[in-house]
């Protein structure tokens, strides 16, 4: 054997014999729990024994999951643990394809609770959602997010989320959501364009989150930023279809929290209704606050709004009558986005007559018409202040 693969050989014997016996911390197999890989059999009650044995065991314990299907109704991976948990997903955990078993959980997959947490194996979480899709209600005025989340990190400190792929979702694939220190990297979460509110990962409530190398290919959001969020970096990530990079719905629900400090940069959008957006909803009443905001270092390829801030989004008709949102956006950056729209309008930034934007800067900005021969334009409205510079194109209606 040649020396080069010979190492190799050496390499994947080391780390596989490493896990197998345990050198990194005990390995509860859900096979010796009574988990069954035929993809029809319920194995909700070994998964959860399997989880309470490696919980209650100190060190690195981890939950293996082996190559093969497995049908799992939804479940809830609960902490606090005695040590730092892993989860190692080898096979395909299929979701039961209707909403019967979830009855009152809007959640799937869901850690809650943990402080130490890895779940990784290139496994596939299949959320099953197409029976599902058709009973979606977001066309009508009730909130859409009954319909259950593939994988929630609910309350999880010092956790990450690498190496799986999460498809065709119920609802949203993944959501974090009042947690801190959180890395989402690698992943893959693919559901089809018309899939309605799969985005890829929705976070709420949180701070010191990561979602780096990653692909989303969704009917929505891509990655969509909540209330009460903070110090959050999107890079790296792929993204399409869907509808774009969203900080927002925000200004709906009363008592919402501020979002601050988010970060977007080095990503491509492609084929997205949006590219990288702020969403709020007209009337509210407390004055919630999204500042501190950088989307940076960004391509577009035919998206149809690349820059985008809509501060009049309401799908019914009696928004009309609604006030201004009361959203305050300030302090935002778009630095270096590039290539091409769908549209015509390329930026657009309509912001509240109640609360006007603020300290919003451009800064070389190239996005050209798909029709060649026709300039891309910008529209403001509502904008208070502003700077803009470098290549700019369309040129600034600031």
């Amino acid at each position: 054997m040649p020396p080069r693969l010979a190492a190799l050989a050496l390499l994947l014997l080391s780390t596989a014999t490493c896990f197998a016996d345990g050198g990194a911390g005990p390995v509860f197999n859900v096979t010796d729990f009574g988990a069954v890989a035929d993809g029809r059999t319920d194995n909700s009650k070994a998964f959860l024994r399997a989880w309470m044995k490696a919980c209650a065991t100190p060190g690195r314990p981890a939950v293996v999951v082996p190559g093969g299907s497995y049908l799992l109704h939804p479940l809830v991976f609960r902490g606090p643990c005695r040590g730092y948990m892993e989860m190692h997903v080898g096979g395909v955990l299929r979701a039961p394809p209707g909403l019967g078993a979830f009855r009152d959980c809007r959640e799937w997959v869901y850690f809650a609770g943990v402080d130490g947490l890895l779940v990784t194996g290139g496994g596939t979480f299949d959320g099953r959602g197409a029976t599902a899709w058709p009973l979606n209600e977001c066309t009508k005025k009730r909130d859409c997010r009954f319909l259950p989340v593939s994988i929630k990190l609910g309350h999880v400190r010092n956790a990450t989320l690498t190496g799986v792929t999460s498809v065709d979702s119920k609802s949203f694939h993944v959501t974090v959501a009042g947690s801190q220190d959180v890395r989402i990297h690698g992943v893959r979460l693919r559901a089809p364009r018309d899939s309605p509110n799969t985005d890829g990962v929705h976070i709420q409530g949180s701070s010191n989150v990561r979602v780096t190398d990653s692909a989303v290919a969704t009917g929505d959001d891509c990655v969509s930023i909540g209330s009460g969020t903070s110090d959050v970096v999107v890079s790296g990530v792929s993204c399409g279809p869907g509808h774009g990079i969203s900080v927002g719905s925000l200004g709906r629900n009363p008592g919402e929290e501020d979002v601050r400090r988010l970060r977007v940069a080095n990503c491509t959008i492609s084929g997205t209704t949006n590219g990288v957006r702020i969403k709020t909803w007209r009337g509210g009443s407390r004055p919630t606050a999204v500042s501190g905001l950088v989307f940076q270092d960004i391509v577009m390829s035919r998206v149809r709004n690349p820059i985008i801030i809509d501060q009049e989004y309401c799908p019914y008709a009696s928004c009309r009558e609604q006030r201004p949102s009361a959203v305050r956006i300030s302090d935002v950056k778009f630095i270096n986005i590039r290539g091409v729209s769908a549209t015509q309008v390329a930026v657009k930034l309509s912001c509240s007559e109640a609360s006007p934007c603020s300290r919003l800067e451009l800064r070389d900005i190239d996005l050209r018409y798909v029709k060649r021969g026709v300039d891309t334009q910008s529209q403001c409205a509502h904008v208070a202040g502003g700077v803009a510079g470098g290549k700019l194109v369309p040129p600034s209606c600031m």
